[in-house]
């Protein structure tokens, strides 16, 4: 047969122990039906399982007295892995009647059970073998697969509502032992199980049945308040109804008579929109032949106004093009002197680094110099100090053998001899004593030359580490000469560039005063047709002389109208001609408002 390993047994006894004290647990305070307190048995037959759970495979840590064994250490870990723990695990430590970390480990648990979360805690334990193992054997309970087990059976604990006074009870002193009694069954206790088992499925089908009873009352009654509000809102519906029938036949009749009425004033408007179209194509075609002539001078004074426009509108369109390029040129000017005040104090910067690394080089120098000269020193009494060992060894020959003759000297005379052997050996002490002190001097030199020589490789590094900042500082001075270059040569371009804008601005100058110029002739134009426009002409039958040398119009004395007074006159009067550039031919100016005259003929038509 195979032996069974002892830890493995002890394992699954516990485990087996576990599982039967939290069901027996769950059963009893699903049964108790109330909140559990600290006296309950079962609740207390519990602590003292998870008690020996946890204290499998414990390792013993040495304290200063004695050897010790507790389980507080685990647990107290459990702050650090989860940190909803910190509550408890303060509040453990402020109690004032634990003295013993068993009691604070009891205490623990408890307060976890309370909270309903000792299986989360001891979760994160378990994850965390590594730090377990500083505690637990390979082989305990917690390291193994029961373990997890046993977590996962803790999970039904949180069903449980527990209220455990921990304050005044002394958990240091309780003695942990299982009653093994709870958990074996007798024949009545298993016939009394079932009729308890069968009394409490009938207790819970009459409080499902009462719940049930009392859910179906709330829906009754919510549904015959919703039967009434809809009633209501029926009523009301149905009444709203009616209104909007009656206003439908009102708005019907309104409508009736709007459709006749509109009828009536279409026929109205009808007739009157013929009559009136007699009237206005009679008088459009008067108003064409009056204005052919005068559309031709209107079109071409209109032509040149477009082109004025025309004109106006690319220079103002170059003029906002300059204008914008003006400011970008100005902002550009800012951005560079703005970056060569950055580069300048950089500069300056860099100068005092330069010269603050010149002055450490110097130091450096100095000290390497110094580190040198103590090295020659060093060195100088390293090669006296060998040359004193070289002496030492060949006294101590000689002493060897001088010793030696001392010892065949024996022989002959031994009152003498020890005297002598005495004598020689003190010496040979004293000789060694100083031969010791010379060594240790010698290892003393030679920690303080390999000292030095660190020292020196150091002061290297940082001198060439030096050479090196010294070199990148040259360069970025060199970037910085080359910067001032591309500024000077972005000075004269800005200089070329505010010329040429100086010179755009004057152009613009003339361009406006010339757009002014045509502006004003424009609006003479514009006056002089407002003015054409506000004058009557006189009927041919009205007028039959001329205004000034009162003779009657004929062939040969045609009519001239003024477009600004009114007058009218003969070809014989109006002599004076204008040449205008809009007309090949010169124009009959007015002799009374130099307006120009236009030609009518002798029949009704103008």
């Amino acid at each position: 047969l195979a032996v069974k390993d002892p830890t493995a047994v002890e394992r699954a006894n516990l485990l087996n122990m576990a599982k039967l004290s939290i069901k027996g647990l769950i059963e009893s305070a699903l049964s108790f039906g109330r909140t559990l307190d600290s006296d309950y048995p079962p609740l207390q037959q519990f602590f003292v399982v998870m008690e020996h759970c946890l204290k499998h495979g414990l390792k013993v840590r040495k304290s200063f007295l004695s050897y010790n064994k507790t389980i507080w250490g685990p647990l107290e870990l459990v702050e650090k892995l989860y940190p909803e723990a910190e509550e408890i695990a303060a509040s453990v430590r402020d109690l004032p009647g634990l003295k013993t970390p068993l009691g604070r480990a009891r205490a623990w648990l408890r307060l976890a059970l309370m909270q309903k979360k000792m299986a989360d805690y001891l979760r994160c334990l378990i994850i965390q073998r590594d730090l377990l193992s500083e505690f637990y054997e390979y082989h305990a309970l917690m390291m193994e697969e029961e373990g997890a087990v046993i977590v996962g059976l803790l999970v039904g604990l949180n069903v449980i509502d527990a209220n455990l006074c921990v304050k005044g009870e002394d958990l240091d002193s309780q003695v942990g032992v299982i009653d093994f009694s709870v958990y074996l069954k007798s024949d009545d206790d298993i016939g009394g199980k079932e009729r308890n088992v069968q009394i409490a499925a009938i207790l819970d089908q009459k409080n499902y049945v009462e719940e049930l009873n009392r859910q179906l009352n709330s829906t009754v009654s919510s549904l015959h308040a919703r039967v009434d509000s809809l009633e209501k809102s029926n009523t009301k519906l149905i009444e709203e109804l009616a209104i909007a029938k009656n206003n439908i036949i009102k708005l019907q009749e309104e409508n009736h008579q709007l459709r006749s009425e509109n009828t009536l004033i279409l026929m109205k408007t009808q007739h009157h929109l013929e009559a009136t179209k007699v009237d206005v194509e009679a008088e459009l075609q008067t108003y064409k032949h009056s204005r052919q002539g005068l559309d031709e001078m209107y079109n071409e004074a209109r032509r040149q106004l477009r082109e004025e426009a025309q004109l106006r509108q690319d220079m103002e369109n170059e003029l906002v093009v300059q204008v914008s390029m003006k400011h970008e040129i100005e902002l550009a000017m800012k951005l560079l002197e703005k970056d060569i005040h950055e580069k300048q104090d950089t500069l300056i910067g860099l100068r005092q680094q330069l010269d603050e690394v010149k002055a450490i080089n110097m130091e450096m120098y100095q000290k390497l110099q110094v580190s040198e000269d103590a090295m020659k020193e060093k060195n100088e009494i390293i090669s006296r100090l060998e040359d004193k060992t070289n002496q030492i060894n060949a006294t101590m020959k000689q002493l060897e053998q001088r010793l030696q003759q001392a010892e065949k000297a024996q022989m002959e005379a031994e009152a003498e001899d020890e005297k002598l052997k005495q004598e020689y050996v003190n010496k040979s002490e004293s000789l060694q004593n100083e031969f010791s002190q010379k060594e240790k001097q010698l290892l003393q030199l030679e920690t303080d030359l390999k000292i030095e020589k660190e020292w020196r490789q150091t002061l290297e590094d940082d001198l060439q580490k030096e050479k090196e900042t010294v070199s990148h500082l040259r360069a970025e001075t060199q970037e910085i000469v080359n910067l001032k270059k591309e500024f000077l040569k972005l000075q004269e371009k800005n200089k070329q560039l505010k010329s040429i804008c100086e010179d755009q601005e004057a152009a613009l100058q003339e361009l406006a005063s010339k757009l002014s110029e045509s502006k004003l002739k424009i609006e003479d134009i514009k006056e002089a047709n407002k003015a054409l426009q506000g004058q009557v002409w006189l009927k041919d039958k009205e007028a039959t002389h001329c205004k000034l040398c009162e003779k009657e119009f004929s062939l040969s004395k045609r009519k001239h109208h003024c477009r600004n007074c009114g007058e009218i006159f003969c070809n014989a009067c109006s002599d004076n001609e204008l040449p205008l550039p809009s007309s090949p031919k010169p124009v009959r100016v007015c002799d009374s408002c130099h307006a120009i005259l236009i030609q009518r003929c002798s029949s009704n038509v103008p």
